[in-house]
């Protein structure tokens, strides 16, 4: 008898010294998963972003914006390697993390978060802190001074994006608080969008605005850019699981449904109210319902996604109307009313559409130490509150800052009626 009880204890502690072993092992599939994502969400924003937003501009400006989503690309990736990633993912504190992971120190191929390899996870990462400043671009396009686009997006990141995720991701103080942000509603399309309405206000309108009409000069290849970014955003959100599993197959299926609801919203709107859909509308619907759903995409499930897309739709396409033409606000790429109140919106939601009780609305719970819907949605408040003022209140500083080192913001008139890309470049971005 004691034998067979000797016996017994040998094999489950064999068996429980390969679960642990199995738990600490690299994870091939999820690894290769997290892999295709950084390329996808990299993808987004070359050439992506610069395409849909390079197309939006006017011809004399295109050059401009793509040389800006390139070298926000590549001064981004530096800052996250050097310094980026230790203030968003090593331990610190509540608000934002240490040194101990300057330039990789002490991380080797071998090391996992999880079961993937560590420097794959700040490789995803970066891809995420290299979209987001250049998401901003779009509220001060045609008219910011080049060398005060890279002073601000650089000290941005560093400033505001890092510490930010480090409250959400990286387990700081609305990690703790249980903050339901799953793939950056907060941490990319909130920032990004306050950045941009606080330099739209800055800089003030570009020359003949809102009296002359700024129309894109190439939708063909805004909506090029635009299905890039849908196709992107399969990493964006899909990644996020960092797995290979049904959470990251759910987020894909509800990222695209939000989507393609958003499209179909903003164009239903246009056709109502003006007679016709359009091409930009759609897209621009497209985009909001993506922005909408990111923070949510964990968390709620298909019939959730569908409301979250109906929502986005209607609520970004009045806000836009608003910003521009009851405010006068030359947020000139609408990054604010589509990312901004996106993000806000899809924030908010994922505390109602996470909940288990709302039949075939229903999603997969509440954070731990959430038993409420109130609380859940009180704790998403908190997060929309203190990304919203920090964002607004660091961006403005840092603005005035860089004014002082660029001796102002703003191209000159000439250069502003010439073009970016000649004033700016010395290059333009066609041959008559």
């Amino acid at each position: 008898m004691m034998m067979l009880v000797k016996f017994l204890t040998v094999v489950f502690c064999l068996f429980s010294f390969g679960a642990t072993a199995q738990q600490e092992s690299l994870n091939g599939a999820n690894t290769a998963w997290v892999l295709t994502s950084s390329a996808l969400v990299l993808f987004m924003t070359l050439p992506g972003l610069a395409l849909f937003y390079g197309g939006l501009v006017r011809s004399k400006n295109v050059l401009s914006i793509l040389m800006q989503c390139f070298s926000i690309a590549a001064i981004g990736s530096v800052l996250w390697l050097v310094i980026g990633y230790s203030l968003a993912f090593d331990s610190g504190n509540g608000f934002i993390g240490g040194l101990d992971k300057v330039l990789l120190a002490g991380i080797g191929r071998d090391d996992l978060v999880g079961d993937i390899p560590e420097p794959l996870f700040m490789l995803f990462q970066m891809t995420f802190a290299v979209i987001t400043p250049a998401l901003i671009i779009g509220g001060f396009a045609e008219r910011m001074k080049f060398s005060a686009v890279l002073l601000f997006c650089a000290a941005w990141m560093l400033l505001v994006y890092a510490p930010i995720t480090h409250w959400v991701w990286g387990g700081g103080w609305l990690a703790q608080l249980g903050l339901y942000d799953y793939a950056g509603g907060t941490v990319v399309h909130i920032t990004a969008g306050v950045a941009a309405l606080v330099s739209a206000k800055m800089l003030g309108p570009r020359k003949g605005f809102p009296t002359t009409a700024m129309l894109p000069h190439n939708m063909t290849m805004t909506v090029t850019g635009a299905g890039m970014l849908w196709v992107g955003w399969f990493g964006f959100n899909g990644g996020s699981a960092l797995a290979a599993n049904g959470d990251a197959a759910m987020a894909i299926i509800v990222t695209h449904i939000s989507a393609s609801m958003g499209a179909m919203t903003w164009a239903a709107i246009e056709w109502k109210k003006f007679g016709k859909p359009s091409v930009l509308g759609i897209v621009t619907g497209m985009v909001a319902g993506l922005g909408t759903i990111t923070p949510a995409s964990g968390f709620v499930g298909p019939g959730g996604a569908l409301v979250i897309g109906l929502l986005a739709g209607i609520v970004c396409f009045y806000a836009t109307v608003y910003i521009k033409q009851k405010l006068k606000i030359d947020d000139a790429l609408d990054v604010f009313p589509v990312h901004g109140v996106g993000g806000i919106l899809g924030t908010l939601l994922a505390g109602i559409f996470s909940s288990t009780q709302l039949g075939v609305f229903s999603g997969y719970g509440f954070a731990a130490g959430n038993e409420t819907m109130a609380e859940q949605f009180g704790v998403q408040v908190i997060g929309v509150v203190a990304t919203f003022g920090y964002t607004a209140v660091v961006s403005w500083i840092l603005f005035k800052i860089v004014a002082y080192f660029t001796n102002g913001l703003r191209v000159d008139v000439e250069q502003e009626m010439t073009g970016l890309d000649i004033s700016e470049h010395e290059e333009s971005g066609y041959s008559l």
